[in-house]
């Protein structure tokens, strides 16, 4: 069952649910989620002259992701074609009895921008941000601002 908001918020309230910083819950807690915006912190995968990735070898991971921090008042913007992992600014706690999903918001959708392309899934336990997976399908550069609702979490 997906809990709705009033199960989230009596949840939050009893403590055993944490997401955290909520700033404006009438905002961001809807019927059945809580909007979690972007914080400032991107990894931005580097177009570089090796033949391949080798998803094992954290060494070569290293040569081609940099790390890009997204100053106050100012945006990141995503290109057509590109990928890069950000974080939600809100950290969660999930309870051993339930299990997270993020899914993308419909005003980022219809500017072809996807949040995440494998790992919805936030496992009983977890504890910390989510990491977003960002890609812009689309033709047209996309400014993303920290702070901005940029996904949601449902809790089963």
């Amino acid at each position: 069952m997906i809990l709705s908001d009033a199960d989230i918020r009596r949840r939050l309230t009893d403590g055993d649910l944490v997401v955290e910083p909520i700033d404006d819950p009438e905002l961001q807690i809807q019927p059945a989620s809580i909007d979690l915006r972007l914080g400032r912190t991107f990894l931005e995968f580097q177009r570089t002259n090796i033949p391949c990735i080798h998803p094992n070898s954290e060494q070569e991971v290293e040569e081609y992701v940099e790390e890009t921090y997204v100053e106050e008042g100012e945006e990141f913007i995503l290109h057509p074609g590109d990928f890069v992992l950000g974080t939600t600014k809100e950290r969660v706690e999930i309870p051993p009895d339930l299990l997270g999903t993020v899914q993308g918001r419909s005003s980022l959708g219809r500017l072809a921008v996807v949040i995440h392309a494998t790992a919805g899934i936030i496992d009983p336990g977890y504890r910390g941000q989510i990491t977003l997976e960002l890609s812009n399908l689309g033709t047209a550069p996309v400014a993303l601002s920290p702070d901005m609702r940029i996904s949601q979490v449902l809790f089963t």
